[in-house]
């Protein structure tokens, strides 16, 4: 729910962690604030385009390759595991790499949600040096990059994705636990488990999500035209949804870029980025990527706020609408959606 659209398929990172935990025992979810000040935390993330992923999966081999690394540079293991997106697959996956290493998974992460770029993450938003991405692919190239800022880490690490065949393992960030604090969003684990248990036991599994979310029902309809292409080490394209029952007549598109970024009825903004919006299936209340976006599916689209931090000037420069190329002063959801109803 949280990767809306973008970070993998989840299905594939939940087998990955259900398999690591019966192999290797259970991992335990810890708070930041149970982590000594020097402890070195580690945000894990696979890069690149999420159809690769479904295709290209981590082996246990990248995790420990990068764990080496890390102890290699900085003269000490690490300490905990933390994802870097709460989203998709890159949020449920690191349970399987915690696993692995034996080590704990922190509650945080690095975004409240899921963006494409690797410099879209809080803690290039406080400031701290993007100095080192370590990346490991399936085949075992080990590659340590050394940016002078945010924006060159995604250049080169983004390159060093593509020819890895647009997928990689990445750690980005790795910082001592003092660093951490104030620079990552805490308790977002935590938060992904209660949207998931939100829908359990329920006859009306949307409603009680919505309630969870917060969130403002864009459309409910039928998807009619989607278009994906993957360039660059990124899946871009649209997707559009017919309304039904009372939306009929109405027409939504959802621009793309990993995740669902901007949705626009007749031209006119309905939500973007750096607010969440995500695409469910209207029976289940199941996410779906936007890799699974198919044509007939009958779906509702979703949106409700980010993280404050993403609505901070430095937060809009890196993750909103114009970091995407999109000539849009972002707008809130929640104004968007007053406007909409008049009020």
């Amino acid at each position: 729910m949280l990767g809306t659209g973008g970070g993998g398929d989840v299905r594939t990172g939940a087998l990955a962690a259900k398999r690591a935990i019966q192999a290797y025992g259970e991992v335990p979810l810890v708070a930041l604030a149970e982590l000594p000040d020097d402890a070195l935390v580690v945000p894990l993330s696979g890069i690149g385009a999420p159809t690769v992923s479904q295709e290209m999966i981590h082996g246990e081999d990248e995790p420990r390759r990068i764990a080496e690394e890390v102890e290699r540079i900085f003269g000490r293991p690490p300490s905990a595991v933390m994802s870097s997106e709460i989203g998709g697959s890159n949020g449920v996956a690191p349970v399987a790499w915690a696993a692995q290493l034996g080590l704990p998974l922190l509650d945080a992460d690095g975004m409240g949600r899921a963006f494409p770029e690797v410099q879209m993450v809080s803690m290039y938003v406080a400031g701290l040096p993007a100095d080192l991405v370590i990346m490991s692919d399936i085949v075992g190239n080990v590659v340590t990059i050394r940016p002078i800022d945010g924006l060159w880490s995604e250049r080169l690490a983004r390159a060093v994705c593509v020819a890895a065949g647009s997928h990689a393992l990445m750690a980005d960030y790795v910082l001592t636990a003092a660093g951490a604090r104030g620079a990552v969003i805490e308790g977002t684990v935590s938060r992904a488990i209660a949207i998931g248990r939100s829908t359990e036991r329920t006859a009306e599994p949307l409603r009680a999500l919505r309630a969870e979310l917060g969130a403002v029902r864009l459309i409910t309809g039928k998807l009619t035209d989607v278009e994906r292409r993957t360039a660059g080490g990124f899946v871009r394209g649209t997707a559009t949804i017919d309304g039904t029952g009372d939306d009929r007549d109405r027409v939504l598109t959802l621009e793309l870029q990993n995740e669902n970024l901007v949705a626009l009825e007749d031209g006119q903004v309905k939500a973007m980025v750096p607010d969440l919006i995500t695409v469910v299936d209207t029976e289940t209340a199941a996410a779906v990527p936007t890799e699974g976006l198919r044509y007939g599916q009958r779906v509702t689209v979703l949106a409700w706020p980010c993280d404050p931090l993403w609505r901070t000037p430095k937060g809009l420069d890196t993750a909103g609408p114009r970091a995407f190329g999109y000539d849009l002063d972002y707008v809130p959801i929640e104004e968007l959606a007053k406007e909409e109803s008049g009020g």
